[in-house]
């Protein structure tokens, strides 16, 4: 049987009973380590599971599948990911790869950022699309994302933007050398301001950097680490980059189909209270108790 087993967002201790039962029985088990990270070294994992396991980076899982699943179809494999297993599309793919080969596969399911980013205290069920949104360089500024938000915007819906991670990437100059980049995390600021950058090439006025709400998340899930922080974006970019915690970060771009319970509770959150309030109110007409 091959395995796809759900990690969770925090440390070790976020698989389910069901997920570390099925690793200590494996013969092999894979860590993938590119979609997302947690916030541990794999030696802890390794301690707690109580099995050695094997990076398996983008090159293993995109190209040399046929490792991963090697015998088994006599064997149980497992292939852990942080958070859900469904939450990237590379999953989907090993799995179709595993049927082609007659194996038989099941997936075994934990908390993702898609539905732990609730913790805002925006309704998961007033959410639309969600968004990624890469890092740009001086060549290369991809704007499709800026589509799907316009249209989750008309019709009222909040938008989940996954930041861009950059983990064993290389530089044009050392690809033949195998030399790889340090590690890069897409922070709030930069996020923010990509954009901001965006609107400003399209002026189509979907994002009001003054008068658009957003919330930024760091480290869903992991305790006293977490860090949430919300307000228009031109305060969420007026604010010191240490004010949002150490990576993973996520931002959500606010829908006008804001509910006065959700403002509300994340009003604890914001960095002006008063102008939260404001522009909830007399920009996205939500009606408030004064």
């Amino acid at each position: 049987m091959f395995y796809l087993i759900g990690l969770g967002l925090c440390d070790e201790k976020d698989i389910t009973v069901r997920g570390l039962e099925t690793v200590k029985g494996s013969a092999r088990v894979y860590l993938e380590a590119y979609t997302s990270i947690l916030m541990i070294q794999k030696e802890r994992l390794e301690e707690f599971y109580g099995k050695d396991l094997i990076l398996a980076d983008r090159d293993m899982v995109e190209t040399e599948s046929d490792e991963i699943l090697r015998d088994a179809d006599k064997v149980d494999v497992s292939l852990l990911v942080v958070g859900d297993p469904y939450g990237a599309t590379t999953h989907t793919d090993i799995v179709l790869r595993a049927r082609a080969l007659n194996i038989p596969t099941r997936v075994i399911h934990n908390a993702s950022i898609m539905n732990a980013i609730g913790a805002c205290g925006l309704q998961l069920y007033n959410f639309g699309q969600t968004v990624s949104l890469v890092f740009f360089t001086n060549t290369w500024k991809p704007d499709s994302f800026y589509d799907r938000i316009a249209e989750n915007t008309n019709l009222g819906m909040h938008t989940l933007v996954l930041l861009d991670i950059k983990v064993k990437e290389q530089s044009e100059e050392n690809l033949a050398r195998k030399i790889y980049e340090p590690p890069r995390y897409m922070s709030i600021p930069q996020a923010v301001s990509q954009l901001v950058e965006v609107e400003e090439s399209r002026q189509t006025g979907v994002l009001h950097p003054a008068n658009t709400l957003a919330m930024a998340l760091s480290r869903v899930g992991g305790g006293d680490e977490q860090r949430i922080v919300c307000g228009t974006l031109d305060e969420l970019l007026a604010q010191p980059a240490d004010i949002y915690g150490e990576p993973l970060h996520s931002l959500v771009i606010v829908g006008k189909r804001l509910h006065h319970l959700e403002v509300e509770y994340a009003e604890a959150y914001a960095v002006d209270k008063s102008n939260w309030r404001r522009v909830a109110q007399d920009v996205y007409g939500c009606a408030l108790d004064s």
